[in-house]
This record gives structure tokens, sequence and C-alpha cells, in this order.
């Protein structure tokens, strides 16, 4: 692996030799962690161990991997784990949602602050806090399900065994993704494909698809070669198209500044890879090991994207901000959106987007790209609402606005995630007076002008509207009721 990598050298956006030693290790371990998932499906099967056994095994394999990449570091995970878990056993069921998530995050952010500032600034790649930062949003994701879940008892509480495991498992102890605890459950325990034969064996109850297990082999494949894609794609054009070019003197003042949209367009685009790699990787582990079933397709084809962290193909031709980040590291969304969006009186969407800032550290590049995606995506939100409406009238008429709307969403997504990469505030605004802060003017003035009411209000109004119609049925059913009865008084 060294020798690959070493080979391939230029292609990692630093000439740290630590750095790049220290992403062959991870990338070692993931291939490591494939192997150990097939045989862990195979060999310690459901049907031939006890949950026991796959518990221990997929704990104590966790934690070689985790001392392998991080030395003793990785015992953070053991004490966030371990501080978060007596949390949730004294604390009361009322609170301890609460009580944990304020526990854990900033557990999370103190690890942060002292790895960036303390020890080594800068050094963004494969550090420790990265699986500290998954292992945040299963226990927070847990403590709200048993607390949302307490009347119908539908999530109990885990022993300490099962809680290591669904947190620091083989599996996911590197690169997640997030799962739901149940769902982790039920596949250590065997019971995940029952409930998704009889819903979605595409119609066939008693059929084939209800009584044979699948097999993930296809996906498995098919995920490891868009891994080798996007790796080879990656390492060929990062040092071509750095992002770091955007705010070279030279480059800036001498290049047209359509040729600059471009370049950075081009620039995101063969960045994104990187991600492609880790969290298609991620996910091809665990369905190797037999997680991740989701049913049917309509063609009787076994779907294996119940984790499944991106969409690729949807994130490069996304027609809006929002259908980006709906299929850019799903599980995390997901998480976000149950943790925060669904649950916060004021401005949900602002708190989202500081709560996600908060979660990836304590670079000030990260709260500039999220404070910018505020205002981005409440100008997309209103853009959407009032324009969008006059250009569905004809499929000629909606495929010019999907085109303008995809060239408009490729250039605000690598505008706003520029201060993400450089992560400092001097590069990052000095890139944005380059550009004048366009976008950023742009798009206030688009939300000053095109005015919308949050989805939240919206709701609310079509739920008063249908109970005001619904007041108005029984009010004439009662009126229709009363003139009978009247009819029948004069007519006695």
């Amino acid at each position: 692996f060294i020798a690959f990598f070493q080979t391939y050298r230029g292609g990692f956006p630093c000439d740290n030799v630590f750095v790049c030693s220290v992403q062959v290790n991870f990338v070692a371990c993931q291939l490591f962690a494939l192997l150990m998932a097939v045989w862990f499906r195979l060999y310690l099967h459901p049907s031939k161990t006890s949950p026991f056994i796959r518990h221990v095994v997929a704990t104590l394999l966790g934690f070689y991997l985790a001392l392998f990449c991080f030395g003793w570091y990785s015992l953070h995970f053991l004490m966030q784990s371990g501080l978060s878990y007596s949390v949730m056993v004294f604390a009361g069921l009322e609170h301890m949602h609460k009580y944990c998530f304020i526990v854990t995050l900033g557990y999370l952010i103190l690890c942060q602050i002292t790895r960036v500032y303390v020890f080594d600034y800068g050094m963004y790649s494969a550090d420790f806090t990265g699986p500290m930062m998954v292992i945040t949003q299963k226990i927070t994701s847990l403590a709200f399900e048993i607390h949302d879940g307490k009347k119908s008892h539908c999530v109990r509480m885990p022993s300490l065994l099962e809680y290591l495991s669904y947190n620091c498992n083989f599996m996911g102890i590197l690169a997640g993704p997030t799962c739901s605890y149940n769902d982790y459950m039920a596949f250590i325990e065997g019971t995940g494909y029952q409930p998704r034969h009889q819903e979605n064996a595409n119609g066939k109850e008693n059929g084939k698809y209800k009584q044979s297990e699948p097999s993930p082999k296809n996906d498995v494949i098919s995920k490891l070669c868009t891994c080798a894609i996007s790796l080879f794609i990656y390492l060929s054009l990062c040092k071509l198209l750095p992002v770091e070019r955007s705010i070279n003197d030279d480059f800036v003042n001498n290049t047209p500044f359509h040729l600059q949209v471009i370049y950075l367009y081009l620039a995101m685009l063969a960045l994104r890879p990187k991600y492609y790699f880790v969290w298609t990787l991620a996910d091809a582990i665990n369905n190797a090991a037999g997680f991740g079933f989701n049913g049917y397709n309509k063609d009787g084809s076994p779907r294996w994207d119940l984790i499944s962290n991106l969409r690729i193909l949807d994130i490069e031709f996304a027609t809006s901000f929002k259908l980006f980040l709906d299929n850019w590291n799903i599980q995390t969304a997901l998480w976000l959106k149950r943790v925060c969006y669904e649950r916060c009186p004021i401005n949900p969407t602002a708190a989202t987007f500081l709560l996600s800032a908060m979660w990836h550290g304590v670079y000030p590049g990260y709260y500039l790209t999220f404070l910018t995606g505020i205002v981005m995506t409440m100008a997309a939100r209103a853009v959407r609402h009032n324009i969008r409406p006059y250009f569905l009238v004809s499929d000629s008429h909606k495929r010019i606005y999907d085109v303008i709307t995809w060239a408009c969403t490729q250039v605000a997504i690598s505008y706003t995630v520029v201060p993400f990469v450089l992560l400092a505030v001097g590069p990052s605004f000095k890139f944005y007076r380059s550009w004048y802060f366009c976008l950023h003017l742009l798009c206030l003035l688009v939300v000053v002008a095109l005015p919308v009411k949050s989805r939240r209000r919206q709701a609310k109004a079509q739920q008063d509207g249908l109970q005001k119609d619904s007041l108005q049925e029984n009010q004439t059913e009662h009126n229709s009721t009363d003139n009978n009865c009247n009819q029948k008084d004069k007519a006695t």
C-alpha cells in the first residue's frame, strides 16, 4: 500500500509525509475491515452464533482498527462512550437526551479544540476526532430514540456491550456511517430481513424473496468499482486543480472572471471524489457484513442502501441547493434533522447549520461555510417558491429551468464550501473579496425581494385551513340537521 500511494504521492493535497502515511493506514484498515466483514457474515452468521459473540467480535475488531490508526488517542472513543452511557443510566428519561447531547457534543468540541489549537493546527486529514464525530451522532441518536420511544417502548436501554458494539464496531469505527440503533440490533440478531421481505418483496410474500436471504455480493462489487474510479480521479486531478489557486494573486488578476468561475467548479469537482471514495467504501464494508439491506426494487433485485451516505449522480446533477445537501452525507443530514431541525422552535434552518458547523470542528472556515449556507438555502427556497411555478407550464420550459438551476447550484455550492477547504479566515475572506461577495449580496437581495413563508408556517397554515374546512363542514351538517328538524316541527 505504501509503495502504491508513494507512486501517486503528488495526488494528495499536502506534502506532509506523516499525513500521507495516516491516509495509507486508513485505507489499509478499511480494506482489512472489508475482508473481516465478509468473514463476519459467512462464519459468524446469526444462524451459527449468538448475538453476544457477534457483539464481542465486532467491538474488539473495532478497537483494534482504532488503535492501529490512532494509537492511544482512541481511548477518547471509550471515554466519550463511557461518559454518555453514565448520563443515560443516571439521568431520568425526561431529560436524558438533552444531558447526553450536551455532554457528548461538549466532549467532542473539547477534543477538537485541543487537537487544533494545542497540538497540530492545519492537520486536517485523518485525525482522531473524525471517528468521534460519528460516535457523537450515534450516541445522541440513541438518546433521542429512547426518549421519543419511552411511551411505546420501541427502543430499550442497551447493555454496556451492546452500546460499545453500536458505537465502535469495526464496520463503522473509522468512517461511519451513522445508523439507527434498532437497525443495528436487528442486523446483529439476524432479524433485519423479515420485515423488509414482507413490505418490499414486490408482492412475492410467499416466493423466493421471502424465503432466501439476499446476497450483497453484486452491490459490494459495484461499490468497490465506484471506489476505484473515485480514487483514480481524485489522485489524478487534485494536484492539477487545487482550490488554493483561486486565491492566487496572479490567477485572480490575469484570469477573466467567467474562467475563474469555471475553474472553481472544476476544482471542487476534482475534490469530491475523495469523499465518494471514503463513504462508498464504508458502505461496502457494512454491506459485506450483511448490514444495509433495505428491501427490494421493483424488478425484484435487493436494495442495500439503508445506511448509504451519498447518491453521486443526484449530487452532480442537483438542480437546487437543497437537493445537493439531501444527497450529500445523507446520514448526517438525517441526524441533524432528527436532533435539531424538527425540535428547534425558532429559526430551525439557522440552528441546524450552526450545529453542523460545531459538529464539524473549530476551524473558522467551517463557520463561514455554514453561515453562507444559511443565506444560500433561504435564497434557493425563495426562488423555488416564487419563480419555479412559471416554468412548469411545459416540459421544454421545465428543462430550461433545470439547466439554469443546475448551473447556479453548482456555482453556489462551490462558492459556499471554499472556506471549508481553506479552513482559515484570511484565505477565505481573500477569496470572497476576489468575487466581491457577489453571491452573498445576490442571495440577500433575493431573500428581501422574494419573501417566502417558512415550511413550518406553511404546514401550520395548511393545518389551520384543514381545521377550518372541517369546522365549516360540521357547521353545514349541523345547520342541515337543524333545518330538517324545523321542517318536521312545522309539518307536525
